[in-house]
């Protein structure tokens, strides 16, 4: 027997291992009736009823050898689990996320309970809808229905306030936008949000002053004039000339005083007595409508005294403060005032105070008679008087002749009057710029000298002649010659005929007797006629050394003329130093030296004796 059993054990264990190799074998090769045989022998329990269609065929959440793919099945099944997943929305979308089956666990039978969940313990926040203030004392069957699932509870507080709304949805959905979740009567709407917002005095009306329908808000009227059409028309009011837009002026802190800033808003800024006038004594007509001219002569044309002569331009002489006080801005026009200008009364240039277009500019209609007068120039010289006068004083003279002419006064040209040079009309007849224009009668060379009387003449006084440049001439002073007086040389006013030769004026100093020519500067010098500084080595073929560099000229050079051209043989003055009476010619530099006569070079007087 228990051979007997073993022997069964053993073959049943035997045929076990063949069909798992079997089943094995049909796995490999995709044997379907196979495969799905051996699934449902090894399937570890029923489906819920939910998922019995799919009890047939495992790989509807199953894939083979993949665990982790199986969260993907489920969620292409339940798609809106999957969606809140993906968006992160939901009770799914915001816990920890582990495997479907961690939760979820199937095979259980027909019955299980494959969604377990403990509504005492259920954190409310991981949904979209965060339970808060009375929100939290409901019980959860009274938003989620029996039978339906908890995600298909409604979010909207018109989804169970409905009954509540006395508005009758004339308002729209939004009900938290007044109502909130403490207490559904107390509404805390923030007008802000609205086309409407509450400032000032607005903030504390009740609300049923400015809606009337309480049911309905859309026909509450948002402008100014829907409230305040009998502020409008009342005293005080502009009995719609103005038109609708009262919040242009008004404003909710008081309707009474006006927020309306002239000078910003529009381009017409007030000023002075404009800014206290009202509103309507300008604006007679509609606001909008009629358009309103800005111009002075629009409101002032009654007040204008010219009649239209000076143009329509008020504000050139008139002002804001008052119209009767004058405050023109002269320097706009051609003529600005300045100096005692400024203080001249208008009538005394103006004859005509209803046409100032006819008066004068230039000085000499207002001033003739100071040019006719003593100190005047009687109309030579012309008209433009600003040329040399100032509005400053008549008699200051601005005219500067070294700045404002190409001749510029020096010496006593300073301290002489205009007349005595400008003798004509000054713009007329061109006035001379040279000295002998004006100084003719003071020519005592007789035009001898030509007119360029600069050369030795000085403004600052004619018969001074302090400097004349000597050296602009064919002879320059050098030495005594520069303190010799101009009459020693020039002997007539005629300075041309002045010699410039050293033999005219030295003649009588001439101790050679015309002897050595009467190039007298070939020896002597303007420093000192006595001195002599002739170059002997310079100016003549024979250079002095030795012996002769000490000599006076007067020993080689005798008085007579031909004493000039010596010949230059030491022959001619040492003959009677010749010892050797001629026999070696007359070549005596060939042994002597010039140093000493006797001196012989060295040995020379050997070669001579051989």
């Amino acid at each position: 027997m228990t051979v007997d059993h073993h022997a069964h054990t053993g073959k049943a264990a035997l045929y076990l291992a063949l069909a798992m190799r079997i089943g094995l074998a049909a796995l490999l090769l995709g044997t379907s009736p196979v495969w799905a045989q051996l699934e449902g022998a090894l399937m570890p329990g029923k489906l819920i009823e939910g998922h019995t269609k799919y009890e047939n065929d495992c790989a509807n959440c199953h894939i083979k050898f993949n665990k982790t793919a199986q969260d993907k099945l489920c969620a292409d099944c339940h798609k809106p689990v999957g969606q809140d997943i993906d968006q992160h929305q939901g009770m799914h979308g915001r816990i920890k996320l582990d495997a479907c089956r961690t939760c979820h666990t199937e095979h259980k039978g027909r019955n299980a309970n494959i969604a377990p969940f403990d509504q005492k313990k259920f954190d409310h926040t991981l949904t979209d809808f965060v339970l808060r203030d009375a929100h939290l004392k409901p019980k959860c069957d009274a938003c989620h229905a029996e039978g339906k699932k908890f995600r298909d509870a409604p979010g909207g507080c018109n989804d169970c306030h409905k009954k509540d709304d006395k508005h009758k949805g004339s308002l729209g959905p939004k009900c938290a936008d007044c109502h909130n979740e403490v207490n559904w009567k107390e509404t805390r709407i923030d007008h802000d949000k609205t086309r409407f917002k509450l400032l000032d005095k607005h903030i504390k009306v009740p609300c049923a002053d400015c809606h009337k329908n309480t049911s309905d808000y859309k026909d509450t009227p948002s402008a100014c004039v829907g409230c305040h059409r009998k502020d409008d028309n009342g005293k005080n009011g502009h009995k719609g000339r103005y038109g609708d837009k009262c919040e242009k002026c008004h404003s909710a802190a008081s309707w009474k005083e006006s927020t309306f800033n002239h000078d910003t808003a529009t381009k017409y800024p007030l000023h002075f007595k404009h800014r206290t006038t009202k509103c309507d004594s300008c604006h007679t007509g509609h606001l909008y409508r009629d358009k309103l001219d800005s111009a002075c002569i629009a409101c002032h044309r009654k007040e204008d005294k010219h009649n239209g002569s000076l143009g329509d331009k008020c504000g050139d002489c008139h002002n804001e403060d008052k119209w009767g006080k004058i405050k023109f801005d002269h320097d706009k026009t051609r003529f600005a005032l300045a100096g005692k200008h400024a203080d001249v009364e208008c009538k005394k240039c103006h004859a005509d105070n209803k046409s100032f277009k006819n008066t004068p500019l230039a000085c000499v209609e207002c001033h003739r008679k100071d040019d006719d007068g003593k100190k005047g120039h009687k109309g030579r010289y012309g008209d433009k008087c600003e040329t040399c006068h100032t509005d400053t004083a008549w008699n200051h003279i601005r005219f500067s002749h070294d700045r404002d002419t190409k001749y510029a006064l020096r010496g006593a040209h300073r301290t002489t009057k205009c007349d005595s040079c400008h003798a004509g009309i000054l713009y007329k007849e061109k006035t001379p710029t040279a000295c002998i224009g004006c100084h003719r009668k003071d020519d005592k060379h007789k035009n001898q000298l030509g007119e360029k009387c600069e050369n030795c003449h000085v403004e600052d006084n004619w018969k001074k002649i302090p400097h004349f440049d000597h050296n602009v001439t064919r002879f320059p002073l050098l030495g005594r010659h520069y303190k010799v007086e101009c009459k020693l040389c020039h002997l007539t006013p005629a300075f041309k005929d002045a010699k410039s030769d050293c033999f005219s004026c030295h003649e009588k100093d001439d101790k050679h007797k015309r002897s050595l020519g009467v190039k007298c500067e070939t020896c002597h010098n303007a420093r000192d006629w006595k001195l002599w500084d002739f170059d002997h080595d310079r100016k003549t073929k024979f250079v002095l050394d030795g012996g002769h560099k000490g000599l006076r000229c007067d020993v080689c050079h005798k008085t007579s003329s031909r004493d000039m051209h010596l010949p230059m043989v030491c022959a001619a003055c040492h003959e009677k130093d010749d010892v050797h009476e001629g026999k070696f010619g007359r070549v005596c530099e060939r042994c002597h030296v010039t140093t000493k006569f006797i001196q012989i070079k060295p040995g020379m007087a050997r070669g001579v004796l051989k």
